[in-house]
């Protein structure tokens, strides 16, 4: 029994006062006043307590712009693009000029079953967040494994700038190597200028650090004096913002058609990319476009390009046919010594393209001069002084 029903029947059943009662319970005479009115319109069950709830709303919206909202949301889902508040009112905002706030929107979905409240695992005070000054900074790459139509494994590489989130490049490759990445590096370079610095993983196709050489990339940013950069083995959220975008691509990737083809699903990805630059809102940059926050500050650039030299020191056995091979910007070279030292422990000291071969007891069996053109290394004897004597007196 609540307190409204006791104090009410004290007074109409009982015949109390309605000031000693008032007085009694520490209630005020209004009030008590006012629930025994209520019970003698509607008895015991107009004394359950009454909601809240204002009768009517001036500024709600209507249901054309609730539909709208909801058809929109539908939209991008189908398409496989990002379709929270924050799009469906950058949306709403270029087709009429103005937009509902985002918690407005989201109230409107929720109450359609269309989003269901999720709290974060962890406290947003507890993330660690690191972004470029300025754009061209600092780059990601990365590449991420898909499927075409008849199942085959491909890989589409990736390059993210990470001051505006710029989808710089999406190629796809049946799979990436250390050509691929070089390729698609310079012809993003091309259009947006040189980066500061490049950030990837330890991928073969990205460094040679583990296997103590340089790969192709790593020549050439080293060249330009950009500074190359590489996430702790095992620790992805170094490269947190490219690694993020491969969920994004992939949501729209699995809206589309399957590819059949490289061709197609480059074609794919060409107008994802125009779609994510110049058309979707990002949030991390509040509500602007990546191109538009590419453009909005000057672009930062690579420090000056000092000489280097590549210093290694790499131990052979010499095979049967009197080879050793030697490894160079990714790209394997047989350098020839001759059949006379098959089976030998050999030494070579590698500077840039400067080759020396030292023997086991430390004499020098060939130096040469690498040529990137060849894939063999002809051991080039001089031809023997009967050999020049007897073409001379042929043609005589």
């Amino acid at each position: 029994m609540g307190l409204g029903r006791y104090v009410v029947e004290a007074v109409v059943v009982e015949g109390r006062s309605v000031g000693e009662v008032a007085r009694q319970h520490g209630l005020s005479r209004s009030w008590l006043y006012k629930l025994i009115a209520r019970y003698r319109q509607g008895g015991l069950t107009a004394l359950e307590p009454r909601s809240r709830r204002p009768r009517s709303c001036p500024r709600a919206y209507g249901p054309e712009l609730q539909a709208a909202i909801i058809s929109l949301r539908h939209d991008l889902a189908a398409a496989g693009h990002d379709c929270g508040p924050h799009t469906i009112a950058h949306h709403l905002t270029l087709a009429f000029g103005s937009a509902p706030s985002v918690a407005t929107i989201w109230r409107i979905l929720r109450r359609a079953g269309l989003i269901s409240p999720q709290p974060h695992k962890r406290p947003r005070s507890s993330w660690v967040r690191f972004t470029a000054e300025l754009p061209n900074e600092l780059w990601q790459a990365d590449s991420t494994h898909w499927r075409l139509a008849d199942g085959s494994d491909v890989e589409i590489l990736n390059l993210l700038d990470d001051h505006s989130r710029l989808l710089l490049a999406a190629d796809a490759c049946t799979v990436v190597t250390a050509g691929d990445v070089l390729q698609t590096f310079c012809a993003a370079t091309h259009i947006h200028g040189y980066p500061a610095s490049l950030l990837t993983d330890n991928g073969a196709v990205f460094t040679g650090r583990s296997r103590r050489f340089k790969v192709m990339l790593e020549a050439e940013l080293e060249r330009l004096g950009i500074t190359s950069k590489h996430s702790r083995p095992y620790h992805p959220q170094t490269c947190g913002k490219v690694e993020r975008f491969h969920q994004t691509l992939k949501k729209y990737l699995a809206k589309q058609a399957p590819a059949p083809s490289l061709a197609v699903l480059q074609l794919q990805l060409d107008t994802f990319r125009l779609y994510y630059n110049q058309q979707r809102p990002h949030h991390a940059l509040h509500g602007q476009t990546p191109l538009t926050a590419f453009h909005a500050r000057l672009k930062a650039r690579p420090s000056p390009a000092l000489p280097a030299t590549e210093y290694r020191v790499r131990r052979d056995r010499v095979d049967a046919c009197g080879r050793v091979t030697l490894r160079y910007f990714s790209r394997l070279y047989h350098v020839a010594l001759g059949r006379a030292h098959k089976g030998e422990r050999v030494t070579l000291f590698v500077a840039d393209r400067t080759v020396r071969v030292v023997g086991p007891d430390g004499d020098l069996i060939r130096e040469l001069t690498l040529d990137p053109s060849r894939n063999y290394q002809p051991l080039g004897h001089p031809r023997l002084v009967s050999d020049v004597v007897r073409q001379v007196s042929t043609m005589s």
